[in-house]
Order: C-alpha cells, then sequence, then structure tokens
C-alpha cells in the first residue's frame, strides 16, 4: 500500500500529470509509479506482418518512455518507476492493476477544461481505489479541501461511502495543509423551492441541531460548515465557486448496467459541473462491506 498509480498525460493535457502527481505522492507520504499508455493502429500491418507491428510498438513505447524520463529528470525524481503499457483501452488495465498491486490512488490529468473525455467516465465509473482527476483552472486556488456528504441517506452503501469520504478528505487535508470544508445539500426540487412554500432556512438549522455531534467529532467551525437545500449537482457547484475549492472529495456509488443508466448517479452531474481537482472514494453498488 501507500503507492500512487500516475497515469502520465497526453500531448494535449493541459496540466503536467507526472509532475504534479509527483508532488502529491510526496506530499501524501507515497510512493509514485508512472504507467506510461500507448496504442497505435498500424492497418493491414497489424494482420499480414506482426514482426513489424512487434518493433513499431517497441519504438512507439521506447519514445514515450523517454519523454517521461525527461520529465522525472527535469524534477529531479529519475529513480520513479515507469511501467510502459501497450493497452488499448486504458481504464480497464489501470482499474485492475492499481486494485491487484496495492495502489491506494490513482491520478490522471483532465485534458480539456470544459469537460472530461470518456476514458475520464470509464475511470471514474469502474475504479476500485480512490481517483484524483487534475485541471488547472486559476479560479480554484484556495488551500481548501471540500468533502461532499450524503448525511440523510438511510442505506448501508451510502454510510460506508460517508465515512470513506471523510477518511479521505481529512488525511488529504492535513497532508496538504489545506482548510477542511464540509458540504451537506438537502435535497429538493428547484421547482418547490422556487414556490418558497417550504421553510428552507428552518431545514437548515434542524440539519445542524442533527449532525452537530458529527461536526464537533470532525473539529469543524461554523463557518467551514455549508449546509444548503436545492439540487445537489448546482449546491455543491456554487460552493465549489464560492470558497474557490481546491480539491473536492465526493464518494461515486458507481452503479452497473442499465439501471445505472435510467436512475444515474448523482456524482456524475456533480463532475459535469464542476472542474477543479476532484478526489473520487468509489463504492459499488449492492457491496455492504467496510470500505478501505
Amino acid at each position: 500500500m501507500n503507492k500512487v498509480f500516475i497515469i502520465s498525460q497526453r500531448e494535449e493535457a493541459h496540466i503536467d500529470a507526472i509532475a504534479a502527481g509527483v508532488e502529491l505522492a510526496r506530499t501524501l507520504d507515497k510512493q509514485a509509479e508512472i504507467f506510461a499508455y500507448s496504442f497505435e493502429y498500424f492497418g493491414d500491418a497489424e494482420y499480414y506482418n506482426p514482426k513489424f507491428v512487434a518493433v513499431a510498438q517497441k519504438h512507439v513505447m521506447k519514445q514515450r518512455t523517454g519523454k517521461i524520463q525527461q520529465i522525472l529528470d527535469s524534477i529531479d525524481e529519475p529513480d520513479i518507476p515507469i511501467h510502459s503499457v501497450w493497452s488499448k483501452d486504458l481504464f480497464e488495465h489501470a482499474c485492475h492493476h492499481s486494485k491487484r498491486h496495492g495502489f491506494d490512488l490513482i491520478v490522471k490529468a483532465v485534458h480539456h477544461a470544459e469537460h472530461y473525455l470518456p476514458v475520464d467516465w470509464n475511470l471514474i465509473r469502474h475504479t476500485r481505489v480512490p481517483l484524483m482527476l487534475l485541471t488547472d483552472n486559476p479560479v480554484h486556488k484556495s488551500n481548501t479541501v471540500m468533502m461532499a456528504l450524503d448525511l440523510d441517506s438511510k442505506k448501508t452503501l451510502k454510510q460506508q461511502l460517508n465515512h470513506a469520504v471523510i477518511r479521505q478528505a481529512v488525511a488529504l487535508a492535513e497532508a496538504t495543509n489545506c482548510e477542511l470544508h464540509l458540504a451537506f445539500v438537502i435535497r429538493l426540487p428547484q421547482v418547490i423551492h422556487d414556490m418558497e412554500i417550504v421553510d428552507t432556512h428552518g431545514m437548515i438549522r434542524q440539519a445542524r441541531e442533527k449532525y452537530q455531534a458529527l461536526f464537533d467529532e470532525l473539529n469543524i467551525g461554523p463557518k467551514c460548515i455549508h449546509i444548503t437545500v436545492g439540487e445537489p449537482d448546482l449546491c455543491i457547484y456554487q460552493l465549489a465557486c464560492k470558497h474557490k475549492v481546491r480539491y473536492l472529495v465526493l464518494g461515486a456509488v458507481q452503479r452497473q448496467g442499465i439501471y445505472a443508466f435510467v436512475v444515474g448517479n448523482m456524482a456524475e452531474s456533480i463532475l459535469n459541473r464542476i472542474r477543479s481537482n476532484v478526489l473520487i472514494v468509489p463504492a459499488r453498488e449492492g457491496l455492504l462491506q467496510p470500505l478501505e
């Protein structure tokens, strides 16, 4: 354990995942390892000339490893292991290998500031260890770690996931010397909220009283506790922008199959808006064992 799985960025990534990932691993007192993924189509040569393809693969992988070694040399970390992987589906190898070989964090750069790529969503939906997605949005530069919790849920899995999010957020805030904030959204459809027939201030006051013991246990002051009423995805986005959150920590249930498309996942709705650094703590629907 105590290993960080860093996915090297492509050319178009707008943040250096290697330098940022190594720095984060050092901050968390973990051992970094770099995984360089390569894949190219060679047309008919793949079928008619396998020897040529094997040579070409080695050439592509060697070039990629060399570029990564140059980056590591430039940040004075030449001895960090580099693993070169030929794989069409990056997320399948990363999710399987990271869990099987005892990694406790995956770090990847977001390629586009405005949206996630399919590989990002596949990592979010299938990872078995916490996943850090890094961006370079200049708006989110304060020393704040915000954890988003679903405190009202009665489901065992959601309660376990809350505890896992708390553990990850506390450790991240302590390691990065950031101020820890807690966000909790009391769900209320926007149409009902706009009708002003519900005492939202009373709902917030009751929630503070109900969960005060948890806030005291976490040693979080009132100014760092943000309880709002509304749609979670919009409210979390607004809170992250208002407080210029550096890291947002949230849990993902990761429902699978057709059920996932019908019901959806609130974490994915939040991620559609958020563009700060995000630490996703995974779970699986129906997996009722304690999360590590």
